[in-house]
């Protein structure tokens, strides 16, 4: 798989000033708290992070689910397991090699989208998150990460699926930022066929793998 890369502005993100967010474990004592938006008032537990805080690769999907919500813990449902054998058919390691969050941290009534409001409320810790965690790579799971991350209004993830984009400037500079598709839709189309959303996914997931090593290498 050749790089594809999107000509893309992103918005120049600068590290959030006076939120005294200087540390994952200050993110995630100020979320448990978190009172900026009403889904504070339906959430079981605040669902901030999973995995190594010094991996290359951040993978940001779009809210927590009822199972995260009842754990703590993002990407442990179906699309979850789903995740994990994709990136193990990768050779990469959860636990290891990733570092996990969502664009907000608490669960929507009924699994619904997140509003504006919601992800806006929430944009400090997840910038935060950035740029502590510092990743040579983001993998952006979903429209909803498109459009909460970047600002991408009613992307077309079939289309930009397993494409690079890379940041010029901010805490995004010099990172590959990859759209990916969710693997909610993935466990709709599960068809390995080749074309089909499952393959581009094995093949982009391929392509990120290569990136890394070639991060590791330098």
């Amino acid at each position: 798989m050749t790089e594809n890369n999107l000509n893309i502005i992103l918005p120049n993100f600068q590290k959030p000033s006076g939120s005294g967010l200087n540390t994952l474990l200050e993110i995630k004592k100020t979320a448990e708290l978190c009172l900026k938006c009403k889904l504070c008032e339906t959430r079981s537990q605040v669902v901030v992070e999973d995995g190594n805080p010094l991996a290359k690769l951040l993978i940001i999907g779009e809210a927590p689910g009822e199972q995260e919500d009842l754990r703590g813990l993002p990407f442990i449902g179906r699309s979850g397991k789903l995740l994990d054998k994709i990136l193990e058919t990768a050779e990469i390691s959860r636990q290891n090699d990733t570092y996990i969050c969502n664009i907000i941290k608490c669960r929507p009534p009924e699994n619904r989208v997140p509003t504006s409001s919601e992800i806006e409320a929430c944009k400090p810790y997840l910038l935060s998150q950035i740029d502590i965690v510092k990743p040579k790579i983001i993998l952006l799971l979903g429209s909803t990460s498109l459009t909460g991350l970047l600002g991408i209004k009613n992307p077309k993830i079939t289309k930009l699926h397993g494409q690079w984009i890379i940041g010029s400037e901010g805490i995004l500079k010099d990172i590959w930022l990859m759209p990916f598709f969710h693997p909610s839709y993935l466990l709709r189309n599960q068809s390995k066929e080749i074309d089909s959303p499952t393959w581009k996914a094995l093949q982009a997931i391929k392509e990120v793998k290569r990136k890394l090593i070639e991060f590791c290498a330098v």
